[in-house]
């Protein structure tokens, strides 16, 4: 099990992202978009650089559902490796089968 303070940490930063994802989303477009004026568009970036850090979505670390293991993490069960293999083995994930040959 991961340590509490790193999961909680990483829950802030998705609500942080959720709620500054917009504004940085007209920022951009507004930084981006060369028919503005050049003033404008450094006003945007410099706007853009007063958001806060752990507001961008590269700050999320993806991590398992049940424990909290960041490493080893499947997406498409949102688990890590050993929480997969432990509940596949328990026949708990629909469709999931242990492969023999």
């Amino acid at each position: 099990m991961a340590k509490l303070s790193s999961i909680n940490k990483n829950e802030r930063r998705r609500k942080l992202v959720e709620k500054t994802a917009p504004k940085l989303e007209k920022l951009k477009a507004k930084a981006n978009d060369e028919s503005l004026d050049e003033t404008e568009r450094l006003i945007a970036r410099l706007k853009m650089a007063e958001l806060p850090r752990n507001g961008n979505k590269t700050r999320i670390r993806n991590r398992c559902e049940l424990t909290g293991r960041p490493r080893a993490y499947y997406r498409k069960f949102r688990l890590s490796r050993v929480m997969l293999r432990e509940l596949g083995n328990k026949g708990l994930i629909p469709g999931l089968t242990k492969s023999s040959w």
